[in-house]
């Protein structure tokens, strides 16, 4: 039995696998932050787990997704005062192996344990076997990573891409760059490309404050555009015709207007190399599942 989890900060899903990845012995998903720690999110999973099961759960490893800077040994969230040291927690909780890794690297491993009906194609592209993948996804904050063919298997490099620079691509993003400048100095694509981004994009076009899932339409426009151009962006780094997807929890609740058009023509509008980024396959990714899938992946091909 493996225990494998895709931790936010905002929310967390947990699961227990015995062999397929795809097929949970019991999964959770637990508000990252009603939890004092890492430590006890996982106890009070365990524990609903043997309340479910009729018997404790002995997971022998286990494998974390997190959404911050990851070594094999230890984590820490961006978003949350917690740090997660892989020897702590074996010794807590009686396992043999405990892998960290960025929640976005882990991702990354789930595209292959996707069906079908989990992605939405926003460009088909021309896919290219083995060529690289971009897997990006907006919440919280915003997640990057890259994956490369090893001859066998798409092998993950994390990151954090998120807080690379954003780059505007026309006069009103410029606008909204001097504006997030003033109040933050350097502007990270996160400061844009994230909840608190699209809520601080509703606020520039002269809005009221409200949470993201109240910003207007022409917020969403805004924010879909910089998405676009940001993803584009990243897919050129590695010229990603083996697929670009847009995971994360505000692609799956704008999807429709993801894929209305705006996305894809920002994601293409790259001057000389415009012909090379609509060569690349887009996806949106359906699943909220994709960290956690991602994170079994991983423990179980390891």
């Amino acid at each position: 039995m493996i225990l494998a989890g895709d931790i936010g900060g905002t929310k967390s899903l947990l699961a227990l696998f015995a062999g397929e990845a795809r097929a949970p012995l019991f999964e959770k998903r637990l508000a990252s932050r009603e939890c004092a720690d890492f430590e006890a999110l996982v106890a009070r999973f365990l524990e609903e787990a043997h309340a479910a099961l009729g018997a404790a759960p002995r997971p022998e490893a286990a494998c974390f997704g997190v959404a911050g800077p990851a070594e094999e040994a230890r984590a820490r969230l961006t978003h949350l005062p917690w740090t997660l040291e892989a020897a702590s927690i074996c010794r807590r909780f009686g396992m043999a192996q405990v892998r960290l890794m960025n929640d976005f690297a882990a991702a990354a491993w789930g595209i292959d344990a996707l069906e079908p009906a989990d992605v939405e194609t926003l460009q088909a592209g021309e896919p290219l076997a083995g060529a690289p993948r971009v897997v990006l996804g907006a919440g919280t904050g915003l997640g990057v990573a890259y994956a490369f063919f090893d001859g066998e298997r798409y092998v993950p490099v994390a990151g954090e891409g998120g807080h690379a620079a954003f780059a505007p691509s026309n006069a009103q993003q410029a606008a909204l760059w001097r504006n997030l400048y003033a109040h933050h100095g350097r502007v990270e694509m996160e400061h844009v490309l994230s909840g608190p981004g699209l809520a601080r994009i509703h606020e520039f076009l002269g809005g009221t404050p409200c949470a993201p899932e109240a910003v207007s339409g022409e917020a969403l426009d805004l924010f879909i555009a910089c998405y676009g151009a940001a993803a584009g962006d990243h897919a050129l780094n590695v010229l990603a015709r083996g697929g670009v997807y847009v995971a994360g929890g505000i692609a799956l609740r704008i999807l429709p207007r993801l894929a209305a058009g705006g996305f894809v023509a920002s994601f293409n509008d790259k001057g000389a190399f415009s012909e090379h980024a609509r060569r690349m396959p887009v996806r949106a990714v359906r699943s909220e599942r994709l960290g956690l899938l991602g994170a079994a992946h991983a423990l179980l091909r390891a």
